[in-house]
């Protein structure tokens, strides 16, 4: 009996390894091909990546030369373009900002790389210009110049009817006759003045003016239509509907503007017509009379 067992064991044994040896052919198949097919899809890979960083390459190229990148080479000849848009400028005309950048070559590379420093630079010589920034923008190329003028306070004629010949901004700037007339969103304190060095008012006297113009439109709750200074020892106000003369400039003319609040009411319930109110008297006042 132990011998029939033995045998009967060792057959099924030899089965056994024969099935093993079947089984591991198969995976070692199974293996190669997988191995294989993943060699494949590498090499496909890879000769993806190859052919799509060529037609990149080829496009960036092309797309970098497209003539929208760059500025047409009549972009500085003309005023009324879609090439250049100038904004902010109420005082500067375009055809002076235009004059700058005619100064300058239009590039002949693509918009992204055009320095704007020197373009800038040029257009801050303009006296209204405070500061300026130019953007630049593409398909199609163009430039959006960015003006920031400074604020114009008194504006200046010989006499009542006569055009602005200049005036003084807020940082004590003039703004030669080139730049006018202003436009008329641009509140000022009209000033007549014959001075041949109206061109060298100091930044003191320019709020001067002001503080003055300011105290009669508080003091006599009218508007300011002009501050005649033609005769600096004798200077006139004019106020809607007469004059008011507060006579000289000099420490104690505030005191004298101060009178307007409590004799203007009384004048004014008067039907006499007036040519100006005096209150440049040391608390005298008189009433001039047409």
């Amino acid at each position: 009996m132990d011998e029939n067992n033995t045998e009967n064991h060792t057959e099924l044994n030899i089965e056994e390894e024969v099935i093993d040896t079947q089984q591991i052919i198969k995976k070692v198949r199974k293996s190669r091909k997988i191995k294989t097919g993943r060699k494949n899809q590498k090499v496909l890979r890879k000769l993806f990546r190859f052919f799509m960083t060529i037609f990149l390459i080829f496009s960036l190229v092309y797309f970098s030369k497209m003539p929208q990148w760059y500025l047409p080479k009549n972009a500085y000849t003309t005023v009324h373009n879609d090439t250049i848009l100038i904004l902010n400028n109420k005082i500067v005309k375009p055809y002076r900002v235009l004059a700058f950048l005619k100064l300058h070559k239009v590039p002949e590379v693509p918009i992204y790389l055009m320095k704007t420093s020197d373009i800038e630079r040029d257009i801050k010589k303009l006296a209204p210009i405070k500061d300026v920034y130019i953007r630049r923008y593409a398909f199609p190329a163009r430039l959006q110049i960015i003006i920031k003028e400074r604020v114009p306070v008194i504006s200046i004629a010989t006499d009542e009817k006569s055009p602005l010949i200049g005036a003084y901004t807020e940082d004590g700037i003039f703004i030669g006759h080139d730049f006018m007339p202003l436009s008329p969103d641009l509140k000022t304190v009209k000033v007549l003045s014959q001075n041949k060095n109206i061109s060298k008012w100091d930044i003191e006297k320019i709020r001067e003016i002001q503080q003055i113009a300011s105290s009669v439109a508080f003091y006599s709750n009218e508007r300011v239509e002009y501050i005649d200074l033609r005769n600096p020892n004798d200077v006139f106000v004019k106020i809607t509907g007469f004059n008011v003369r507060i006579g000289k400039i000099d420490s104690k003319v505030y005191e004298r503007i101060k009178r307007l609040s409590s004799i203007l009411p009384k004048i004014k319930s008067q039907q006499a017509k007036i040519k100006y109110v005096d209150v440049g008297w040391e608390k005298v006042n008189y009433l001039k009379l047409k």
